[in-house]
């Protein structure tokens, strides 16, 4: 993050190349200890000893396990302040209150007491939030979290599939409102479990129902009728419907989303449901489905490992993006068709890997996309960490900041463009440009005290 009044601090502050007593100097500022806070590692003492200082109890809270010497927790442990003594389990209890996650052993550092005590806790968003980081609970601590008087600390225990819910506690929970949805997502279902589960009308519940693996032949057919899109397009995804019924599912959906529904919508587009079951089946009948109209079923066949040639072309020729990409990903990728993929849509920063970390991707083509009308593309190229001093100049007078930031960042930008970079208006490149690692000593020091530090 970005201090947008005093960028050129906080970026310093995130430089991983700035000494210690640049450190020091920096905490003495708001925007310095900004920065300082979100470089990774730990800080040296002389660092943290200046950020409790001028930071209080807010960095204070900051200043713990691997980020801080055995020396500076003790330090901390025995200040003579009780409000930065206490400031991390302060802010950790804080997060239990307003129920965010965090980590297991913030919970244990900061009641000071065992995994097991704080899941009998007298406080049930204690327990809950135990129920939610500890994963590895033992099975007694989880039947006492499943039998928990608070309807939060049950649905807690039971909202991952693992550990799990053991069998002698199956019915009890499916009648349990707080928690059956949750059940019914993964627990085996018999005829009565699916027509109690069925006849709730609880949507989340049949949304559940809908999902659970363990659907037959005869529970897919009784779902066919439902109203509910999220339903329908699960139903549709089963390995129990013919394709005729899929075909018609699924345009129903397609029909409803076309007269502006909101649900059919996000049931096509954002739902994180697919027919995982194609994975397991013979090759054969997963070849079939590379003639499947709806790219889920081509998505899913292209995670497999095991096509052959002819197959792979086709999946890398595929009409639908995400599917390419998908392909993109196997081991045996050729270099020509992941260059083909980067150049038709970019590289898909927000589904990892990225395509041009593959071992195929030709990095040499990596300096092509410097003269890409898309911007996006043009980035491409400052993952070639030997660019020309020409070559950065050119992206660095780009209108894009994020263009700007990348060469402020690259391992080749000189000290001139540095300095440009400094004095950009846009935040987020000043910002930048102080956190690179390139940055001179002697610049370093200009910032601080052109800030009067």
């Amino acid at each position: 993050m970005v201090h947008l009044k005093e960028p050129q601090l906080s970026g310093l502050g995130q430089n991983p190349a700035a000494p210690t007593d640049v450190g020091v100097r920096l905490a003495a500022h708001p925007a310095g200890r900004h920065g300082l806070t979100l470089r990774p590692g730990p800080w040296p003492d002389a660092v943290a000893e200046a950020l409790l200082t001028h930071g209080g109890s807010r960095s204070a809270a900051l200043l713990h396990g691997s980020r801080v010497s055995p020396a500076m927790r003790r330090r901390i442990a025995e200040h003579p302040d009780p409000a930065i003594r206490d400031a991390r389990a302060d802010y950790v209890r804080d997060t239990v209150e307003r129920g965010v996650a965090t980590d297991l052993a913030d919970l244990v550092e900061a009641y000071g007491r065992p995994p097991a005590e704080l899941a009998a806790a007298s406080d049930p968003k204690l327990r809950a939030m135990v129920a939610v980081t500890w994963r590895d609970r033992p099975a007694a601590v989880q039947s006492a979290l499943l039998t928990d008087p608070d309807p939060r600390v049950r649905a807690a225990a039971t909202r991952t599939e693992h550990p799990g819910v053991p069998p002698e506690h199956h019915d009890r929970c499916l009648a349990d409102p707080a928690v059956r949805a949750n059940l019914a997502r993964h627990v085996p279902l018999t005829p009565d479990r699916f027509a109690r589960l069925s006849a709730t009308g609880d949507p989340d519940v049949l949304h559940a129902v809908a999902h659970n693996p363990h659907l037959t032949a005869d529970m897919v057919a009784r779902l066919q009728d439902s109203e509910d899109p999220f339903v329908r397009v699960a139903v549709a995804y089963s390995r129990h419907v013919r394709p005729e019924t899929r075909d018609r599912l699924l345009a129903l959906v397609e029909a409803e989303e076309e007269a502006g529904s909101i649900e059919a919508e996000i049931a096509l587009a954002w739902s994180f449901h697919e027919p995982d079951w194609l994975r397991d089946a013979p090759l054969a009948e997963r070849l079939a489905h590379l003639d499947c109209p709806h790219p889920a079923f081509r998505r899913v066949l292209a995670t497999c490992r095991d096509l052959p040639d002819a197959a792979w072309r086709r999946l890398d020729e595929d009409p639908d993006a995400g599917v390419r990409h998908t392909a993109a990903r196997r081991p045996g990728t050729p270099p020509d068709v992941l260059l083909r993929h980067v150049r038709d849509h970019g590289d898909f920063h927000h589904v990892g890997p990225l395509t041009t970390d593959h071992p195929n991707f030709p990095r040499r083509a990596l300096r092509g996309f410097l003269d890409e009308a898309d911007p996006w593309l043009r980035a491409l190229a400052l993952r070639d960490p030997d660019l020309s001093v020409p070559e950065l100049r050119q992206l660095a007078a780009a209108e894009e900041s994020f263009l700007r930031s990348g060469v402020a960042q690259h391992p080749k930008v000189t000290a001139d463009l540095l300095e440009a970079l400094l004095a950009d208006p846009e935040p987020t490149v000043a910002h930048a440009a102080a956190a690179g690692p390139a940055l001179p000593r002697p610049r370093m020091d200009r910032i601080l005290t052109e800030a009067g530090l």
